[in-house]
């Protein structure tokens, strides 16, 4: 006999009522036939799930180890059977929307703000993330079906990952944002509305890593401001607010940086470095259907994000220009 979610859940019901006669009236059975379902799933297996006695029944070794998986297993399958009768049931209505939004993204603020409107845009929908450094891998895991969107970036005008002929990823660009510089807040060079690259030939940098080519075009746009860079701390986001914080290092970010205390955002004078967001997915997924109005909410996001940046709007302002398309 194959253990079957219904005889896991008559082992639940008589651990739970501690008898035989009790766990059979709460399951509409008759007691005989109860005790024999009971036996069969002993032998199956292997051994005693319960010890008889007169004050009723207690679980075995072995009946407290399948009542230990049952408690997840039981809880799961109902909750999965539950959502996709809800799935069914939507559906039918023509209710319409994804059931679910399986998210890749780089660090930065977007994929957060993308997270919390579909949340709201499609609430019975399933919405998760994996976060890495490496655009290369999320548009692996687009190929893979193991996403449906990517959320990351390129540098300036190069090329998003898995562009080649044949290969299958689509990519749409969210946004274009000029690349800024974080500083201490009590940095001379914070006064400024714009920061000369080559004022910031004695600083050390920190970033975040990353597999595209924008620790090349960062070497070649200072190598054009007349300098090399002293050294660049590769490093998570949060060590980088650090070591501007504390006066270590002044640090590249995206021009949607959220305000932070301790340290001020403030754009390259001339813009020499650029920074595309950009959504991607695998055109025969299912997810494709609904790329359109995902990108829409990735567009949105990005102007959500710009206007919680105070240097950014300056930015805007004195260029006349808008966030997103």
């Amino acid at each position: 006999m194959d253990l079957e979610l219904r005889h896991l859940k008559v082992v639940s019901a008589i651990a739970e009522a501690g008898s035989l006669t009790r766990a059979a009236t709460g399951l509409g059975l008759a007691q005989p036939a109860l005790s024999a379902q009971l036996k069969r799933m002993e032998r199956s297996l292997g051994g005693e799930l319960f010890v008889r006695g007169p004050h009723g029944v207690r679980p075995t070794e072995l009946g407290e180890l399948v009542l230990e998986r049952a408690r997840v297993l039981v809880p799961a399958v109902t909750e999965l059977q539950v959502s996709a009768r809800r799935f069914s049931r939507e559906r039918a209505a023509g209710q319409g929307g994804p059931a679910r939004f399986r998210l890749g993204g780089t660090h930065g603020p977007l994929l957060g703000g993308l997270v919390d409107r579909l949340a709201d845009a499609y609430p019975s929908a399933s919405v998760t993330t994996y976060t890495s450094w490496s655009a290369v891998e999320l548009a692996g895991l687009l190929t893979e079906g193991r996403i449906d969107y990517a959320l990351t970036g390129a540098c300036g005008q190069s090329p998003p990952p898995f562009t080649a002929a044949g290969a299958e990823v689509a990519w749409r660009e969210v946004a274009v944002d000029p690349v800024f510089v974080m500083l201490p807040e009590k940095d001379p060079l914070a006064d400024r509305d714009e920061v000369p690259l080559a004022a910031l030939a004695g600083a050390r940098w920190t970033n975040v890593p990353g597999d595209g080519c924008f620790a090349e075009c960062f070497a070649a746009a200072c190598a054009r401001a007349g300098f090399t860079p002293q050294a660049v701390y590769e490093t998570d986001t949060a060590s980088c607010v650090h070591l501007v914080q504390v006066g270590r290092a002044v640090g590249l970010c995206r021009a949607t940086f959220p305000p932070t205390p301790g340290l001020v955002t403030r754009p390259l004078a001339g813009a020499p470095l650029l920074w595309r967001h950009l959504l991607g997915w695998h055109p025969g997924a299912p997810a494709a259907d609904a790329a359109r109005t995902t990108l829409a909410h990735a567009r949105a996001a990005h102007r959500d994000a710009a206007e919680l940046s105070p240097s950014y709007a300056r930015w805007r302002r004195a260029r006349h220009t808008t966030p997103a398309p």
